[in-house]
């Protein structure tokens, strides 16, 4: 403010610093900054599988913390020290392994033991497939649904073909009695193969590891094999076909419902969840769904010698396909997708069961009733 005198009046003058206005620009600027930072850090946090999930926000110890702190399975205490896979001589060994705590990374420390084996199924006659089914030790019913149906067909278009089941040990409290019962079945059917190691979900990629061990030992000769869930309805024929077909490849070969670009799941209320540190690419490799794929018998040794190299995941039929990229060998499409329905929207038809190779079924007696239309005398369609 300054005074100016004239014809005797004095006037004063407001002159307005030059540093207000600036003044009064920075609140709001401060406040819009404020309100963007905190936009992109709820962005990032909420977000942590999306693309604004940049190389240098994965990098800040922030980043590490909210990992940490978000896995609901997260350890209380240090991080346990892992140890090294040990190798011990296939003795008889009726042991029980207690289940991990860790549901996302299960340690395999190769000392399984078979208690129950069919060491000589392929001495006598080489089968041409091997079919293994893994299968809980209570779950009779499936066994014997599959015994009654396509598990009965052992020769196919001049071909062996072998079915064999694998199971683990039981729990709970019947343990031991359903133990005997296995045991007798075993007697009584000579298919069955039981490793010790806990029957469990989480436990599915070390009994299909256990599966590739007891083909490299018991059956190197065979042409293919294939893993099938207990609930799958099976067309032999079809199947063979397929093999014996000139265009298949008789080694690297691997096939079925394949899965391609699979998403790793990141958020913990996931059935599949992965957390980065078990798992840090986004994508899972090719694989085949594991409710039945096919190999070459050139395969299961390949991958149980690359094996040790791949940390393994609860998710069983991802982990095959983790081994078939360590080995660069790439999985093949089937001749047509429709031969292989995981999740049918509708019951199948005579016509359409006598083209499908596998489909899964949704109990036993649509197992039973499927093999009593496909197998009826007459023109399917």
């Amino acid at each position: 403010m300054e005074k100016q005198e004239g014809n005797g009046c004095i006037r004063q003058v407001v002159v307005e610093s030059p540093v207000r206005p600036l003044r009064s620009l920075v609140r709001p600027c401060f406040i819009f900054l404020l309100f963007l930072s905190t936009f992109i850090v709820i962005i990032l946090l909420g977000f942590p599988d999306s693309s604004f999930q940049t190389d240098w926000w994965k990098n800040l110890s922030l980043y590490t913390y909210y990992r940490r702190w978000t896995n609901p399975d997260r350890p209380l205490g240090p991080s346990p020290t892992t140890i090294p896979p040990t190798t011990v001589p296939a003795t008889p060994s009726t042991t029980i392994r207690p289940l991990t705590t860790n549901h996302y990374h299960l340690g395999y420390p190769r000392n399984y033991h078979f208690i129950v084996d069919e060491p000589d199924k392929c001495n006598t006659q080489t089968p041409f497939l091997v079919l293994i089914v893994p299968v809980a030790p209570g779950n009779l019913a499936a066994r014997d649904a599959i015994r009654r149906t396509w598990g009965n067909e052992t020769l196919v278009q001049g071909k062996k073909v072998q079915t064999l089941f694998m199971l683990g040990l039981p729990g709970g409290p019947n343990a031991q009695e359903l133990q005997e019962k296995v045991n007798q079945e075993s007697r009584a059917h000579h298919d069955l193969l039981q490793s010790d190691l806990m029957d469990s979900y989480h436990n599915l990629t070390i009994k299909t590891m256990l599966i590739l061990e007891w083909l490299v030992s018991r059956c190197p000769e065979a042409s293919y094999a294939m893993k099938i869930d207990s609930d799958v309805f099976l067309n032999v024929q079809n199947l063979v076909s397929m093999l014996v077909n000139p265009d298949t490849p008789k080694q690297n070969y691997m096939t079925g419902l394949v899965w391609w670009h699979s998403p790793v799941l990141r958020k913990p209320n996931k059935k599949f969840f992965l957390p980065y540190e078990v798992m840090a690419e986004s994508e899972y490799p090719p694989y085949p769904l594991g409710f039945c794929y096919i190999m070459s018998m050139d395969l299961p040794k390949k991958i149980m010698r690359v094996s040790p190299q791949i940390k393994p995941i609860y998710i069983e039929d991802a982990y095959p396909g983790m081994c078939l990229k360590r080995l660069g060998i790439s999985l093949t499409n089937p001749p047509s997708k429709s031969l292989f329905d995981v999740n049918p929207i509708y019951s199948y038809g005579r016509c359409k069961l006598s083209t499908v190779v596998a489909v899964t079924t949704t109990k036993v007696s649509q197992m039973l009733r499927y093999w009593q239309d496909y197998t009826r005398p007459g023109p399917p369609c």
